[in-house]
């Protein structure tokens, strides 16, 4: 009884109670099962559908995910890759759902720092097991329930030497880190936080660190740099940015070519080969074959594009096209613009991408790097709301080079994530009502 009395705190004023208790159950089981986290945001998504003041269309910001359904949904029926386009809508249209029915439990700062830390809870699975497969030869299949949970974990990592942890591949695994990494660092920084809480975290932020690294994905690396200007905020740039350039400069000229041979050794003997070899990867370029690189892919995508510009070839026709016009199989284009385009055409993905972005764009103007979000909610909810912000930044700068939404925990997740940003602006508008509301009080009793 305790515990849901405790897991009641937070909840926003026009969200179920119930549907809060699993939202939170859902964000903790998430990153351990799809399977169990998926059934307790089924719970929240009904009960977050229900008994809200204005229906879906009515929010502008859901208009675009309306139009993308309907043309997503014409397209299936000239798609070429069949009965697959249907089933691919499952990646989209029940989401453009979800982004509007979370939006309940994330319309307060104080609800989206727990739901963070919640996150970043639920992570520790992700970094022990993974510590262990690399440390120590766990692997599995792990059973759990008589089987209805099993984790597949291979020993030393998928690939090989590389942790992945909970998930199937390396590349996934450092994905969900990076994205987590920003609230783990705005729990890290959060003033006010006992003694004995903050080694906790900080003990989990050092493994955290570790496990991201040893993902060996370089995606995974640039958000573990990126985050920590855009958690630590604008302010603090005049004395970090110069600091980050004096670090990384040495990691620079070990790994670009063209750099002088002396310059270039001797920030090899400071920078790790595991590093700058992985970052230059020029090693490796005469083993890989012209269509197994991320050019080649990008490349056929936009020749797919252009000759079925408007409603595309269909979900999933990359992986069937790509084998008939290269000889070689690869799943996706490594790029969510561009699968977009060759899967459901030029508007639908520029409505969703501009859906996006316009979110980011948003928070962006209304303060949330700035110190007008301390004045808003405090320094601790702004520093998670800045960590709000830059998970859903890398979250799609990942998605430029790679395709992790892919992974249904990381799609569900990133959802959530634009889901928080809508609540942001809200909040931002509501405050900015109010002071206005309060001025002219102010100047109404100066007339009188």
């Amino acid at each position: 009884m305790n515990a849901l009395v405790w897991m009641l705190k937070g909840r926003p004023a026009l969200s179920d109670a119930r549907g809060w208790v699993a939202f939170q159950a859902g964000l903790f089981l998430l990153p351990s099962s799809a399977f169990l986290g998926g059934l307790f945001f089924i719970v929240s998504l009904v009960l977050g559908s229900c008994g809200r003041p204005k229906p879906f269309w009515a929010d502008r910001w859901n208009w675009p995910f309306l139009i993308a359904a309907f043309l997503m949904l014409l397209g299936c029926f000239t798609a070429y890759s069949g009965w697959l386009a249907f089933i691919g809508l499952g990646n989209w249209i029940p989401f453009f759902w979800a982004f509007w029915a979370f939006q309940p439990y994330l319309l307060t700062g104080v609800a989206r720092r727990r739901c963070a830390l919640w996150l970043v809870a639920g992570s520790v699975p992700v970094v022990i097991t993974g510590l262990g497969q690399l440390w120590l030869g766990w692997q599995g299949p792990w059973e759990l329930f008589g089987g209805l949970i099993v984790w597949f974990m291979a020993a030393g990592g998928e690939p090989s030497g590389r942790l992945s942890g909970l998930f199937d591949y390396a590349n996934i695994a450092g994905a969900w880190l990076a994205l987590v990494w920003p609230f783990c660092l705005a729990a890290l920084l959060q003033p006010g936080l006992r003694r004995r809480f903050r080694s906790l975290v900080f003990l989990l932020t050092c493994l955290m660190v570790i496990a991201l690294v040893l993902t060996n994905s370089r995606n995974a690396w640039g958000g573990l740099i990126f985050a920590v200007p855009f958690v630590l905020g604008s302010a603090s740039w005049t004395w970090l940015l110069p600091l980050f350039a004096l670090f990384l400069l040495p990691v620079v000229c070990a790994t670009l070519p063209g750099i002088p041979l002396d310059l270039q050794n001797w920030s090899r003997e400071f920078v790790p080969e595991s590093i700058w070899s992985r970052l230059n990867d020029m090693q490796y370029s005469h083993q890989r074959a012209l269509a197994s690189t991320r050019l080649s892919q990008w490349g056929v995508a936009i020749k797919l594009f252009l000759e079925r510009p408007w409603l595309g070839w269909g979900a999933a026709a990359f992986s069937v096209l790509y084998p008939l016009r290269t000889g070689q199989w690869h799943g996706h284009a490594h790029n969510l613009p561009l699968e977009l385009t060759v899967s459901h055409g030029f508007l639908v993905a520029l409505l969703l991408v501009g859906v996006i972005l316009g979110l980011l764009i948003t928070t962006l103007r209304w303060g949330v790097l700035s110190q007008v979000a301390i004045k808003q909610n405090g320094a601790s909810i702004a520093f998670f709301d800045r960590a709000w912000w830059t998970a859903t930044f890398i979250l799609v700068l990942l998605h430029g080079a790679d395709m992790p939404f892919f992974d249904s925990r990381i799609n569900l997740v990133g959802w959530i994530l634009l889901a928080g940003l809508r609540c942001m602006i809200l909040e931002y508008q509501m405050f900015q009502n109010s002071q206005i509301e309060l001025v002219d009080d102010v100047q109404s009793i100066a007339h009188v």
